[in-house]
């Protein structure tokens, strides 16, 4: 399941547009403002995102450029009303990857949608980790070993391996709880919050010369967690 998030001002498309996305499969956020937008953006990954140009308090370029200036590199598709070059080029320039004009056909939205889930799900395919070095530390994610504080060798679980990566690969963004469970455990049992709490403070254990002020790894209250390095 791909999530989505979806910022359009007018309430009718943005239904009928969640609705064929859902129907498809995806999960859908919603919200018609460009505030609302940079709140779940914060909050929440998701795989794909879509912005209305036109949009109150942050337009879509905005946007747009908040997400670029932040190193997160999820694919994103612009719908305008205007169907002119100077937006086009405007959009792309600042990184967006597709371009749709009102009004359009709904099966080519679905396509266009489609297409870059597959891409940006075959990106991060490519893009897994076998190493990460960090501060004289070092992760192995490939042999599920790290390097300590203290510069001993110690093996980990798979799953600390997992969800070390998880934070590494989305370091300086907060990851939350539901991510790693979708991402970690999918339809297993699922875990306690305290579970996912246990992991960190080994990690901070292993990592960190305070584990009471940490530098790496920080909890984000109500959210998830962060992971931090030079």
């Amino acid at each position: 399941m791909s999530k989505i998030l979806l910022v359009e001002d007018e309430e009718h498309l943005r239904d009928i547009i969640r609705l064929n996305l859902e129907l498809e499969g995806n999960s859908v956020e919603e919200c018609s403002n460009g505030a609302l937008a940079i709140q779940f953006i914060n909050k929440e990954k998701f795989d794909l995102y879509i912005l209305d140009v036109m949009l109150p308090e942050l337009n879509g370029f905005d946007i747009c450029q908040y997400i670029r200036d932040k190193n997160i590199t999820t694919p994103v598709l612009f719908l305008t009303a205007k169907n002119e070059a100077n937006d086009r080029i405007k959009g792309l320039k600042l990184g967006a990857d597709d371009y749709l004009s009102k009004p359009f056909n709904l099966e080519e939205l679905l396509l266009r949608v489609h297409i870059l889930l597959k891409r940006n799900k075959d990106k991060e395919a490519d893009n897994s980790l076998d190493y990460f070095e960090f501060d004289g530390m070092s992760i192995n994610f490939k042999t599920f070993e790290i390097v300590d504080k203290y510069g001993v060798k110690r093996e980990i679980t798979k799953r600390e391996a997992q969800l070390l990566e998880l934070l590494v690969k989305m370091r300086g963004q907060v990851v939350s709880r539901d991510l790693i469970l979708e991402r970690l455990w999918k339809n297993e049992e699922l875990p306690t919050a305290r579970t996912i709490d246990n992991y960190i403070l080994n990690f901070r254990k292993y990592f960190e010369d305070n584990s009471k002020e940490s530098k790496y790894l920080h909890s984000v209250r109500g959210v998830g967690y962060k992971f931090i390095s030079s």
